[in-house]
């Protein structure tokens, strides 16, 4: 797999079977997120002692219903909890990730 460019690029690589080991840890991370493994997207994220990796932990609690926990990694990352849907803020993870 080449260096992600787009979202589309990245939505595109889901049909594989496992992200590329040459992508940043944050990246693999969202897209074990985006093909459904909680736990193997958690795996990444907790070991990412960076602001990407809090808020994909934040995201990660907020998709199991972990408002608490999710709400104490937005403050490690310095963000507040998003008002907007699970999707809308997996696609602004990404995006942002591909521009790092």
């Amino acid at each position: 797999m080449s260096v992600l460019k787009t979202y589309e690029e990245f939505v595109n690589t889901l049909i594989e079977a496992e992200p590329s080991v040459d992508w940043p840890e944050a990246m693999q991370s969202l897209w074990w997120a985006s093909k459904g493994d909680w736990n193997a997207s958690h795996d990444i994220a907790q070991e990412l002692h960076t602001k990407m990796g809090s808020r994909i932990h934040a995201y990660l609690h907020r998709v199991e219903g972990d408002d608490w926990n999710a709400s104490y990694w937005y403050k490690l990352a310095n963000e507040s909890f998003p008002s907007d849907s699970l999707e809308e803020e997996l696609r602004e993870l990404v995006i942002s990730a591909l521009k790092k």
